[in-house]
């Protein structure tokens, strides 16, 4: 869940409504947080928690020897140098793009959290919907008297008494708690539209660093995923055992250029799934993608990963 705005950008300016826009999925429009992303800050916080940041980037300049029984490398992979006669080591880790699951969009009822039957139903929800239900109605879990309810701009007939059923996971989750009673589903048809037009728009300036000004004419804007969506995403553990290598069971931070040897970690690491989880739980404090020091990015994970064998 977006615990502040979330801005990935697409790394170039468009001519429009905004100049900064945010990626998002070619068939549907709708944004998502790279997997890219995703993988590139669960590495960089794992490497910082067991004290070896040099094993978050390419490492070239990471001594051969330091590899051996690192958990970060083991997890994550690491690049070929073209002096290297061992070559380059494939991680244990794959990261899908995390899609939206609930977006928040102010109605007459207040906040609400709108989501389709598809994208529930693809991750375990139970939501009883009829199959022929049309694109102009939605169905709500809301104590609303009113047969309309408003989601932005668009007004659509409403039907209340649904009943939303989540993972076993997120059942006993107070964030589940807060908006169960809130949750508005909408056709696959019009979900588009209500995310794109409910984005959050800001304004910046560029500041001269010189004068302390702002450059005249430097005037952007940039759109974010807004704070409270929830997301979800695969967190696929691909442990092989290549080459006969086993994962190093960890318990200490990497001390004195040596592995496991410095203070205790709060949780051991038994294997890759617990590296990338420990990166994730510090995404709640220092975020992800850009803006962050602007008071972007920072999301928190909501269901507890268990390590499940041959189960995808």
């Amino acid at each position: 869940m977006a615990l502040d705005p979330v801005h990935i950008g697409t790394g170039q300016t468009r001519i429009g409504r905004v100049d900064n826009t945010i990626v998002r999925e070619t068939g549907t429009n709708i944004p998502k947080i790279p997997g890219t992303s995703l993988m590139g800050a669960a590495r960089s916080y794992a490497s910082l928690i067991y004290g070896k940041p040099e094993a978050a980037g390419q490492h070239k300049k990471l001594k051969t020897e330091y590899r051996e029984n690192c958990p970060i490398i083991y997890t994550f992979g690491t690049y070929t140098n073209g002096d290297d006669a061992k070559g380059g080591q494939q991680g244990k880790i794959s990261i899908s793009d995390a899609q939206i699951l609930f977006f928040p969009v102010y109605s007459m009822a207040g906040p609400v959290w709108v989501s389709t039957r598809e994208i529930l139903t693809s991750i375990n929800f139970k939501v009883p919907i009829p199959n022929d239900s049309h694109d102009d109605i939605i169905y709500t879990s809301l104590d609303w008297s009113k047969n309309t309810l408003n989601l932005g701009w668009l007004h659509l007939t409403l039907k209340n008494g649904l009943i939303v059923t989540p993972p076993n996971e997120l059942s006993s989750e107070k964030e589940w708690e807060a908006i169960k009673k809130r949750i508005v589903i909408a056709s696959s048809k019009l979900f588009s539209q209500i995310v794109n037009s409910n984005l959050e728009v800001r304004t910046s300036v560029t500041i001269n660093p010189e004068t302390g000004a702002a450059e005249p004419g430097a005037l952007f804007t940039y759109e974010a995923i807004p704070r409270t969506t929830w997301f979800w995403s695969d967190v696929v553990q691909d442990d092989y055992n290549y080459n006969n290598m086993k994962f190093p069971t960890t318990t200490n931070q990497f001390n004195d250029e040596r592995e496991n040897s410095g203070d205790p970690l709060s949780k051991p690491w038994n294997n890759p799934l617990d590296v990338v989880n420990s990166g994730f739980e510090l995404m709640e404090f220092l975020g992800v993608g850009g803006m962050t020091t602007r008071g972007f990015g920072r999301v928190k994970k909501l269901a507890d990963w268990e390590l499940k064998e041959n189960e995808p």
